[in-house]
């Protein structure tokens, strides 16, 4: 599998739209997470897994993406942090 785990910082107020954006499910996606930080309430960690590196690049590439991301920036108060990598261990 592969990944990003992303640091995203939204507008105060935002948390309730991006909740909903994210419903989003592109072809060869696994899961998602989204964490909210305690020690930040407008902070947030998402971790997203697809099936394979091909599968996570196809979607991070193309313009249904461009578009869903294009819509969340307006929500966000810069630009988040993302961290791509394979998974190399699961414990499921």
């Amino acid at each position: 599998m592969y990944g990003t785990i992303a640091r995203i910082k939204v507008k105060p107020g935002a948390l309730e739209v991006i909740k909903e954006m994210e419903q989003h499910r592109p072809v060869g996606m696994v899961r998602s997470f989204v964490y909210q930080m305690d020690k930040d309430a407008n902070e947030l960690m998402m971790v997203v897994l697809f099936k394979d590196k091909q599968s996570y690049f196809a979607n991070a590439n193309s313009p249904e993406q461009d578009k869903e991301y294009s819509k969340l920036r307006k929500f966000l108060t810069s630009d988040p942090e993302w961290n791509d990598g394979e998974i190399v261990y699961d414990s499921l």
